[in-house]
């Protein structure tokens, strides 16, 4: 299974990533915002700031306090190594 880091001892299965976003939005604010409210939110910031959104196939949002081009490269070495 191949997985990917996201920062403070979290990991995620890739196959599972539909896509890396970053919160800036005022769009991607309400969907954060939404699914803390149905629970579907999963917060892997350990309380810093959010700099990305990850977007699961399960309809679950996790949010990162790591930058989504870090994440993306960090995609991108697990390819590379398999």
């Amino acid at each position: 299974m191949e997985t990917i880091n996201i920062g403070f001892g979290g990991i995620v299965s890739a196959s599972h990533v539909i896509c890396v976003l970053s919160p800036d939005s005022a769009p991607i604010r309400r969907r954060i915002q939404s699914e803390k409210e149905n629970g579907r939110l999963i917060d892997a910031t350990y309380g810093r700031k959010i700099r990305s959104v990850i977007i699961c196939d399960s309809d679950q949002i996790i949010v990162s306090a790591i930058a989504p081009e870090t994440i993306s490269l960090r995609m991108s070495e697990n390819k590379g190594r398999n």
